[in-house]
């Protein structure tokens, strides 16, 4: 049996993937083998079969937050927004999550339950996975403050890890020093609110994201993380690159902190727009840039 059969008894199993068509930037070469496992036990198996196998392998989410090189992956992406998306709430405002969840979809669950604290998630377009590994935010809110626990593959046995044990910082969680480590999901607190104010704080912000991102575009989200005491897009505004243009990709000419896919954009034009900026903004304001989006499949 070839080692694609063997995949698809456990998942469903895509080979020669344009990763392009499975990020939201839009940038990507092909990877071998997409794989969506169908629960746990599949996902181990997949896991055995792959080491076996010697293929390397990535846990993907909705590729949003993400720059995939132009070159092509000989290894596995496993991605969990297929059938690890389940979700339940407890009455008291907890809430047991599964890793491949869409966090917006989440976000407006809990408020039809009158449930607050995941409105500052209601527009940020990844799974409740990669939030927990990138400590995602917005308006001054992210994971962290409701986040109770992850439920994490480890060595090939689940184990559970508090919020405590995870090294939260701004965009920074433990799981970014351990890579190898697969999150399956996680408990949240979020707590009782009136539906109407959830609801109108919801449609407020989902305006206000729409009048100020450039979300017409293939993208990845904010480029840059806001350094100590400076918003990034103002630095960026400030040194005159608002709809500066390397090949196909741009600085946002709606919000300086996104770079789009303007024109059949090559990873290679995002890094160098991305350089250009990081050192424009180190010479004027000797303020280090460090990028927010994830960069894969890069050789080093």
């Amino acid at each position: 049996m070839n080692i694609e059969m063997k995949l698809q008894s456990y998942g469903d199993v895509e080979c020669r993937v344009p990763l392009s068509k499975r990020t939201t930037f839009r940038i990507g070469g092909t990877c071998k083998y997409f794989i969506y496992p169908k629960n746990e036990l599949c996902l181990l198996r997949i896991l055995d079969i792959l080491e076996e196998e010697g293929i390397p392998h990535r846990i993907f989410g909705k590729g949003s937050n993400i720059l995939c090189s132009d070159d092509d992956y000989e290894g596995a992406i496993l991605c969990l927004d297929r059938y690890f998306t389940d979700f339940f709430f407890e009455e008291e405002g907890s809430c047991l999550v599964q890793a491949g969840a869409s966090i917006i979809m989440l976000a407006h669950e809990a408020m039809k339950k009158s449930f607050s604290g995941l409105e500052f998630a209601s527009g940020i377009p990844g799974t409740l996975g990669g939030a927990v590994f990138m400590n995602a935010g917005a308006y001054k809110s992210d994971i962290s403050q409701i986040l109770k626990e992850v439920y994490i593959l480890k060595d090939r046995s689940i184990v559970v890890m508090r919020v405590e044990e995870l090294e939260y910082a701004y965009r920074h969680s433990i799981f970014q020093s351990h890579r190898d480590w697969i999150i399956l999901g996680a408990r949240l607190q979020l707590q009782l609110g009136d539906q109407k104010e959830i609801r109108d704080l919801m449609d407020s912000r989902r305006k206000r994201r729409m009048d100020s991102q450039p979300l017409d575009k293939p993208c990845a989200g904010s480029m840059f993380r806001n350094p100590k005491d400076h918003q990034a897009w103002q630095l960026i505004e400030e040194i005159g690159m608002r709809g500066t243009r390397i090949g196909g990709a741009m600085v946002s000419e709606k919000h300086a902190n996104f770079i789009v896919n303007e024109d059949h954009a090559r990873a290679e034009d995002v890094v160098q727009l991305v350089e250009v900026i990081q050192k424009e903004v180190q010479d004027r304001f000797g303020v280090e840039l460090i990028t927010e989006v994830e960069k894969f499949n890069w050789k080093i």
